[in-house]
């Protein structure tokens, strides 16, 4: 059986990683990389082994199925021209810079009948993994995603770089729209908004309350989900699971010591690369592509709710701080 042709658009660092995990998955073989910036071919060429392009249409021309690991403002046209050409397109988090964008990638996916997922990795962390299937109707979410400033992703602010993770995994949790927002951001070091807070409350009932920073000492990924009887906090970077349940009362419930009837609830975790779990779950999705539609409608929504933020938060120029 001949192996799938696989080429990777854009690579800098989230690439660098796309490219070594394709090599490690079977029946894959890498075709090669496009970037338009010399210095990065060069660099895939010497430390990757990995054939550089200096346009992408000879790249697409090779190809079934690409990894797009470009900067944002790029993926809609990109994602797009390989959709059209009946191309198989796993794109990096968020789909696009816009809603506008990710709809109109979404539909030339759909107008190709090729697949279209969108790489939000923590829903391949094993931890999430595990948990997520354990949640019934979260009553409220608590996220904090927290990190030291580096150069990487501040082409964006942090709702679409840090926070959008946490939507993703809100919106996948409850199952439900997103009916308010709420939200407070201001830029500290960059031009745009670097620590953000925002307020959801679901068509469900749940609420949600989300907080990013990229000006963070420590880096923390850590989420919370309240239920009824249950309660879980899942550590993204340490990819562990902490969680209760309540056990049922007698009679009268009302009269019982309900500290007492706290449980520990035990929830595997197994030992998984969530990039490499990514590229596993998007290669099924090829035979599936509805399917890999539905879960980019998530991601989708996820994107909507990021701009409704965004126009909550604070461009620094209205700040009247010189940009």
């Amino acid at each position: 059986m001949k192996p799938l042709l696989v080429g990777v658009i854009g690579l800098g660092h989230l690439g660098t990683h796309h490219a070594r995990a394709w090599r490690k998955i079977e029946g894959v073989e890498l075709a090669g990389g496009y970037d338009p910036s010399a210095t990065a071919r060069e660099r895939a060429r010497t430390e990757l082994e990995l054939m550089p392009y200096e346009a992408l249409e000879p790249l697409l021309d090779r190809v079934a199925l690409v990894s797009i690991a470009a900067p944002t403002p790029a993926h809609a046209a990109l994602a797009t021209e390989a959709l059209r050409r009946g191309i198989h397109v796993l794109v990096e988090k968020p789909m696009a810079a816009k809603p506008a964008e990710g709809e109109r990638m979404l539909a030339a996916a759909r107008e190709s009948g090729v697949a279209l997922y969108v790489g939000h990795v923590e829903r391949h962390n094993p931890a999430v993994a595990a948990a997520l299937p354990h949640l019934k109707s979260p009553r409220f979410i608590e996220a904090h995603r927290l990190a030291p400033p580096v150069n990487r992703g501040i082409d964006v602010d942090v709702v679409l770089d840090l926070m959008i993770h946490d939507l993703d995994l809100a919106l996948l949790a409850t199952k439900s729209r997103i009916v308010q927002v709420h939200a407070v951001g201001v830029p500290v070091l960059t031009t745009r908004v670097d620590i953000a807070n925002a307020r959801l409350v679901f068509e469900s009932g749940c609420v949600a309350n989300l907080t990013a920073s990229r000006i963070s000492r420590d880096k923390v990924r850590k989420i919370r989900f309240f239920e009824s009887k249950e309660y879980l906090s899942i550590d993204c970077l340490h990819r562990s699971v902490e969680a209760y349940s309540l056990a049922p009362g007698g009679e009268d419930p009302s009269s019982d010591d309900w500290m007492r009837r706290i449980r520990p609830l035990s929830i595997p975790v197994p030992d998984a690369d969530p990039l490499t779990s990514e590229l596993r779950h998007f290669l099924a999705l090829r035979d599936d592509a509805p399917r890999s539609w539905r879960e980019t409608e998530t991601a989708l929504e996820a994107l909507r709710a990021a701009e409704w933020i965004g126009r909550q938060t604070i461009p620094l120029a209205e700040l009247g701080i010189p940009v």
